[in-house]
């Protein structure tokens, strides 16, 4: 990870985590500004039903002389006197002479049916939003004492600059917050040991990754040690062939070598650079087939009639090992490359003659089954024992090494078939034991079987 794509990182969390934090503030400094608003406005209407009480009170005590002084300390609140039938007899604000009748307000109606009612709405008088209240009297009358909403607001207007305050400082807060647990969050990351990233003990939801870098650490070593020993097996595959024919012909140049052992030596430089030949064309075969560097058109093809040409090529071989080699089944088409479906049946079938014992048998058998296009190729040789069965497909790995040396192999033939198996989505299934001979079978399933009915 780059320095680069950290900083990106880091700054994507703090600013996750500073928009849910701020978002969190302005909600709750929402919900806090309508809370005291409503408590506000709960203790504005409070104090105009005490203040109405009160009136209520001193007009039972006073009478109507209550009125004349009433301006004196009604303040800043609205005091209105109403008859039953809705005549306003009083009023603080304005001259009760040129008001309406006030019998169809809401509040005056409830408080003439019920004893008392209130109402908000916008005040005509006033032009403003009004809190009313009405009470009924003793003596049929109604008082009405009503506040504007202003002094909620200018309430609100005094509370407000401290709770921008108090929100700039939460702000505040909450971004050094969150670069702090933003620190914390990343830090852990950055020292993960991406050499054993197992042993590091981080947040569980990073034990997937941690397990993937794991698993390619391992396939990294087991592929590096697998080049090496590679490297190593061609450098002494290649060598042993090469010193042969340079001693040979050593001995013929020097003229050391006798004239009835020149056809020898010959026959036997012929024979070790055909088998230079062979190991290079394998290893440029296999090193396609890992790289990918197959460029080649899937095509039809009959593996049956494959195989019976790969039986025809190897019966002479066969013939020279006293090997009966017979092939039977049925006519199967797969869609995939010629060639290396070739290599990978010829493959098999040349192991199983090399591997035989003297007077066996090797089967090939090619047919259709539930599992899909099966090439089985049986031989009744010496077998391979069972730990030794997953690494036949390693290269140059031989279960028999002296006896392979006699064989002339190149120990890259199940290589070259397990890389065309995984190439064309193809299982390989072995059945062996050993003194009792190995049955190799390959299945073909997927998009490349044509149409056919199983038997």
């Amino acid at each position: 990870m780059s320095h680069k794509k950290q900083k990106s990182m880091r700054s994507k969390i703090q600013r996750s985590m500073i928009l849910v934090l701020g978002i969190t503030l302005f909600i709750s400094f929402i919900l806090i500004t309508i809370m005291v608003y409503s408590q506000t406005l709960e203790h504005m209407k409070n104090e105009v039903k005490q203040e109405a009480q009160f009136v209520s009170d001193s007009v039972d005590r006073s009478g109507i002389e209550f009125f004349t002084r009433v301006k004196n300390f009604i303040g800043a609140k609205r005091l209105t006197w109403v008859s039953p039938d809705g005549t306003v007899l009083y009023d603080s604000k304005e001259d009760e002479r040129n008001m309406e009748n006030h019998k169809g307000r809401q509040e005056i109606k409830d408080a003439l049916k019920k004893g008392e009612g209130e109402s908000r709405r916008k005040s005509d008088t006033l032009d403003k939003q009004t809190y009313y209240y009405a009470m009924k009297l003793d003596d049929g009358t109604v008082i009405r004492i009503s506040n504007t909403t202003d002094t909620v607001f200018a309430t609100m207007q005094d509370v407000a600059p401290y709770m921008f305050f108090i929100a700039l400082t939460m702000c505040l807060v909450a971004f050094f917050l969150a670069r702090w647990q933003t620190d914390r969050l990343i830090n852990p990351i950055n020292k993960i040991n991406l050499e054993h990233p197992l042993d590091n003990q981080i947040y569980e939801e990073l034990h997937p990754l941690l397990e993937n870098i794991e698993n390619r650490n391992v396939m990294k070593e087991q592929t590096e040690k697998m080049r090496k020993e590679f490297s190593a097996n061609v450098s002494h595959e290649l060598k042993t062939p090469l010193t042969s024919i340079s001693g040979y012909a050593e001995l013929m140049k020097e003229g050391i070598a006798r004239p009835e052992d020149i056809k020898v030596f010959s026959e036997r430089i012929y024979h070790e650079a055909s088998r230079l030949v062979s190991l290079i064309d394998d290893i440029i075969k296999l090193s396609r087939l890992e790289e990918d560097d197959i460029t080649l058109d899937k095509e039809e093809v009959d593996l049956y009639k494959l195989s019976e040409e790969i039986c025809d090529r190897l019966s002479l071989t066969a013939k020279k090992r006293n090997v009966s080699l017979i092939c039977y089944g049925r006519s199967v088409v797969y869609k995939g490359i010629r060639i290396i479906l070739n290599e990978m049946i010829y493959n098999l079938c040349e192991n199983a003659i090399k591997y035989n014992v003297e007077g066996g048998t090797v089967t090939v058998w090619t047919g259709l089954t539930r599992e899909g296009i099966k090439v089985m190729v049986e031989d009744t040789g010496i077998g391979i024992p069972k730990e030794e069965q997953e690494r036949i497909f390693e290269r140059f790995y031989r279960v028999d090494k002296s006896h392979s040396k006699e064989t002339g192999g190149t120990g890259l033939g199940l290589s070259i078939v397990k890389h065309g198996a995984l190439l064309h989505k193809a299982d390989i299934r072995i059945t062996s034991e050993p003194g009792k001979g190995t049955k190799m079978e390959l299945i073909f399933h997927g998009d490349g079987v044509v149409d056919q009915k199983s038997e």
